[in-house]
């Protein structure tokens, strides 16, 4: 039966219903046609692309001047193709660590146009981050991969991915691929989770070292802290001068601080809700501060 010569244009023929029937291969994710993208692995992984980001420009972004210079130099030295660092911006919240990224990231595609690609890959998917990490390395552009309010939790075992990703492994992190991350905490994991790794194990200080330098393998540390008043009058003021409001610089302070001390404290997500609230107010449509 094998040898009998009318199967054989029969099986042909079968065989190639089959390839028509089945979907082609899906191409590689490429960072094309836009300078920003969101990261969705399944079902099929892709780089969606975001057309207009949510940012505020650099020179609005009071109060943080020293990592403000850190961050834009990193990453310009990166677009131009310049030995660049990982970098973790942690601390207080609303201090604008995930709205300096986007900021340096503008900078550096306003003076090297299209040079470089904002991808974030959101705190669900970090396990997949070395799956994104292969789709980037084989691309020409250069890409800025970010993930905001990057933590672990007790029992989780996803920041075995970014360790890997940041050590690089056998292949090493690709040289077109930076990875910046924001976190409330500096060390990315809870202090319990720590202590109770400590007092369990057998050697203490080594079933720790993986946890707890997780955080030293960025590196780039940019802290931020809590503002003083005259550091949120003054992002106050940036903005409402941005945004063309007319109203004078005392009303102007009056009214942000009997905002401030209705939301418990001062920060630059604070100062933003603030005027976003004024402008609706005076009846000034929104628009993007940057």
């Amino acid at each position: 039966m094998d040898d009998d010569p009318a199967l054989l244009p029969a099986l042909n023929r079968i065989a190639e219903a089959l390839e028509r029937l089945a979907p082609p291969a899906p191409e590689p994710p490429r960072p094309e046609g836009a300078d920003a993208f969101v990261w969705d692995p399944s079902p099929v992984p892709r780089l969606k692309p975001v057309p207009r980001v949510s940012r505020v420009a650099v020179g609005l972004l009071q109060g943080i001047d020293r990592q403000r210079d850190l961050l834009v130099e990193n990453t310009l030295r990166f677009a131009r193709g310049l030995p660049a660092n990982n970098a973790m911006l942690w601390g207080a919240r609303g201090m604008g660590k995930s709205s300096l990224v986007k900021a340096a990231h503008a900078e550096a595609n306003a003076r090297r146009p299209g040079s470089l690609a904002l991808v974030e890959i959101h705190r669900e998917e970090i396990r997949t981050l070395p799956e994104l990490m292969d789709a980037l390395r084989p691309q020409e552009r250069r890409c800025l991969v970010f993930c905001d309010d990057l933590s672990f939790e007790r029992g989780d075992s996803d920041y075995k991915a970014l360790k890997s990703v940041l050590d690089g492994g056998i292949e090493g992190r690709p040289e077109n691929v930076l990875f910046y991350a924001t976190s409330n905490r500096r060390h990315l994991m809870p202090r319990d989770m720590i202590e109770n790794e400590r007092s369990t194990a057998i050697n203490p200080s080594e079933a720790t070292e993986e946890k707890v330098s997780l955080s030293d393998r960025f590196g780039l540390w940019i802290g931020f802290h809590n503002c003083d008043q005259p550091t949120f009058f003054a992002m106050v003021e940036g903005y409402a001068e941005a945004m063309g409001l007319p109203i004078g610089a005392e009303e102007l302070q009056r009214e942000a601080n009997e905002w401030s001390v209705t939301r418990g404290g001062r920060s630059g997500r604070v100062a933003w809700q603030f005027i976003q609230d004024l402008a609706g107010r005076l009846g000034v449509a929104a628009r993007a501060a940057g």
